[in-house]
């Protein structure tokens, strides 16, 4: 299905690309204006794009409806100072209801519930129930467009963090994953949640390169029991591994007696167990079982 953007209304373009590029974190981002009047309101359209200097980008667009601005974008343009609350599982619904369109003189912290805490370095208060508060300056405020849907680019400095200590580590000196249940929005009225049970590790190489998907033999790279993720794991490999003599599997030596007989069945469950083993993370040892069945040819 081919869609061409230019073909659909502006609504109907938001909805598409909110499904699909997703999930996205939140800003609950509070504001103040010159007569000290502040305002709290959610962006999913919000991002880290430097860590040094420090920036994220959020985007309070043109409403699509009427074309009319929001009151953060006014607020950011006369006094450029905003702090971005991190949205974790505790806060979303309360945020959710800061979202309402209220008045201008109405204060959301009082709508939604939020306590107002004072900041370090600039005007407008923290969040005080959010885990995670990012201090910022407004470098740059860049308009996307004039039509109803248009972002407007808030370029901000993070000159400040406040982090909760019950989501540190042990050692208390970094944030653990696990600890903050982050919330994201999707299309719609749909959200998802960083829950532990959600979380898993990918291996990345810093230094030395992966072998790459062209380096896999070919029984490997067209293996019908192994996915592309189950290949990805095998390419990131700075070296192509060489069988250890010393590799000891029970699982292994049940197959290849079960199967000696049967090369093909015998391939097929020896590629089914490195495929396992990959979905537990043992790389090393899916390579063995992998280069028995390949040794086999």
């Amino acid at each position: 299905m081919l869609i061409d953007l230019s073909s659909l209304s502006p609504a109907q373009k938001q909805q598409w690309l909110q499904h699909a590029i997703a999930p996205r974190p939140i800003a609950l981002a509070s504001t103040i204006d010159q007569n000290g009047q502040v305002n709290l309101s959610p962006f999913s359209f919000f991002n880290l794009f430097s860590s040094n200097p420090p920036i994220v980008i959020f985007s309070p667009a043109r409403r699509v409806r009427d074309n009319t601005i929001k009151h953060t974008l006014e607020n950011v343009m006369s006094v450029p100072e905003v702090v971005i609350n991190i949205v974790d599982e505790d806060l979303v619904q309360q945020t959710s209801l800061s979202s309402c369109e209220y008045p201008k003189a109405v204060n959301e912290f009082d709508k939604a519930g939020f306590t107002m805490e004072a900041a370090t370095y600039v005007r407008p208060p923290m969040v005080k129930e959010s885990k995670v508060k990012l201090e910022c300056k407004v470098l740059e405020i860049k308009a996307l467009g004039t039509e109803g849907g248009a972002g407007n680019l808030v370029i901000c400095e993070v000159i400040g963090m406040h982090v909760a200590s019950e989501i540190l580590n042990q050692e208390g000196t970094m944030i653990d994953q696990r600890k903050l249940h982050h919330v994201a929005r999707l299309g719609g009225d749909w959200y998802c949640k960083v829950v532990p049970d959600n979380l898993f590790v990918v291996e990345k190489p810093n230094v030395k390169l992966g072998i790459g998907m062209d380096a896999l033999p070919a029984p490997i790279r067209h293996s019908k029991w192994l996915t592309g993720n189950h290949l990805g794991q095998l390419a990131n490999v700075d070296q192509y591994p060489t069988i250890d003599p010393s590799f000891e599997d029970h699982k292994l030596k049940q197959i290849v007696q079960y199967y000696a007989i049967n090369p093909e069945e015998m391939d097929r469950e020896l590629h089914c167990y490195a495929a396992q083993l990959l979905d537990e993370g043992k790389v090393k040892e899916a390579w063995q079982v992998l280069l028995f069945s390949s040794y086999q040819h």
